[in-house]
């Protein structure tokens, strides 16, 4: 047993420290509606080691996930494949229990890593550096925006309307405290955001997000030619921007993503891995761990923590953020995964571009259902309108089989948000097709 129980005699002793008569008293506190008594839980007989293990997988295999499902969920997590190399390696136990790197030359080995999955990110943003990941991309997006606000001095922010939802609210909780405003661009009728063309304040930053929640590819060098003073923030998936001109080739001073589509599974929804790059000349104001490539005193080549600017290594002032750590496995598995791909990146992002366009097609010639704003300028996802409740669609569809997500913000209940990856087959996509047909 992992507990070992107190004796008769300790817990005589513990009560009369606590000068009461039974165990009982010590749970006076707790309201009697609060209190079970362990006859009435209906707990099964002991099973073995191997009755267990069938009994939950039987009760697992009652859920709908990616593996026994048509997946077609997308909206920031997705069903990508993950090549086993990056499973066997990542589950090295040098690797799989070693903790984030906290003094400056801890192990090469971690390091080295880091420093390849920084330069990594940095060649796919089109960013001069990055740090060694964040928590997730909503707190990515989160850190960037106090980032700017640090670095203009400036006391507002200028928001698409088309930014991740869940990323507005944990920007919220992050800036709603300390008096930050937040102003929206408004989205337009191709499900694009309203470039604002005369800014009336001086803004910390503005933050696009490209392909946006929708799915739809941003016109990014527009607002690079209207921020003035104001950072430009950019939000995107890793892998759609493979094909994309890169966030710094469009202007982009702080770009910003989640990472979960390098090389980690969906997990059931985490843990995620963020990415923040930025301008050099930002460096010393970005949150979390950077590492450096130097030589150590016999000339060999070294890897080194430079910069952590967190308060309990710098004076508390001068602090950047209170981002403690990384996510050093997944930041891993990022990097196993793009030195295994390459330039092959690409080849999945136009798989996944593929996948989309072919179920456009298909959905177009519905007589209940339409591409959201006619716009086809999406990589792996895009929204769908129907005249018929989208909640009894997306729950008709589980019942066979076929897991499709909503909009997380939509109150109308006539829009469905589809994902195509590259694991889609053509077959999977037609029996979709097929399964919406139910509703013409």
């Amino acid at each position: 047993m992992s507990n070992i129980s107190i004796t008769e005699s300790q817990l005589d002793e513990m009560l009369k420290k606590l000068s009461i008569e039974s165990i009982e008293d010590l749970f006076k506190i707790i309201p009697n509606k609060f209190k079970y008594d362990i006859n009435d839980l209906s707990l099964k007989d002991a099973l073995s080691e191997q009755e267990i293990t069938n009994y939950f997988n039987m009760l697992a295999s009652k859920n709908l996930n990616s593996s026994n499902s048509l997946f077609f969920m997308g909206g920031g997590s997705y069903d990508h494949y993950v090549p086993k190399i990056v499973d066997t390696l990542s589950s090295r136990s040098e690797y799989y229990t070693a903790y984030t790197p906290y003094q400056a030359e801890v192990a090469q080995g971690t390091l080295q890593y880091l420093y390849e999955f920084q330069s990594m990110i940095c060649s796919l943003s089109g960013m001069e550096v990055s740090n060694a990941s964040l928590y997730d991309g909503a707190s990515s997006l989160a850190e960037a925006c106090s980032m700017s606000i640090s670095i203009t001095k400036n006391k507002k922010i200028l928001l698409s309307e088309s930014v991740h939802p869940s990323y507005v609210d944990v920007l919220k909780t992050y800036l709603d405290p300390i008096g930050i405003e937040i102003d929206l661009m408004k989205m337009s009728k191709d499900g694009t955001t309203e470039c604002l063309q005369i800014l009336e304040y001086d803004y910390a930053c503005i933050v696009v997000q490209s392909p946006n929640y929708f799915g739809i590819v941003e016109d990014l060098d527009k607002y690079n030619k209207v921020k003035g003073n104001a950072l430009f923030i950019v939000v995107s998936d890793p892998i759609s921007i493979s094909l994309l001109k890169s966030p710094g080739d469009c202007g982009c001073d702080i770009y910003v993503g989640e990472a979960q589509s390098l090389g980690n599974y969906m997990s059931f929804g985490g843990p995620n891995i963020g990415i923040l790059a930025s301008r050099k000349k930002f460096i010393r104001k970005m949150p979390g761990r950077i590492i450096g490539r130097t030589e150590d005193i016999d000339g060999k080549e070294a890897y080194s923590m430079v910069l952590q600017t967190r308060e309990q290594h710098i004076r508390r002032d001068k602090a950047t953020s209170n981002i403690c750590t990384n996510q050093g496995l997944l930041a891993l598995r990022s990097t196993i995964y793009l030195a295994l791909l390459g330039e092959s990146l690409k080849e999945v992002a136009k798989i996944c571009y593929n996948n989309c366009q072919y179920a456009a097609d298909k959905i177009n010639n519905l007589n209940n259902f339409n591409i959201f704003a006619d716009n086809r300028s999406f990589i792996k996802e895009f929204i769908v309108t129907t005249i018929t409740s989208a909640t009894k669609i997306q729950k008709d569809a589980a019942e066979n089989n076929i897991l499709i997500d909503k909009p997380i913000n939509d109150i109308s209940d006539n829009k469905l948000l589809l994902a195509f990856t590259e694991k889609r087959t053509k077959q999977e996509i037609d029996s979709l097709i097929e399964f919406f047909k139910r509703y013409e």
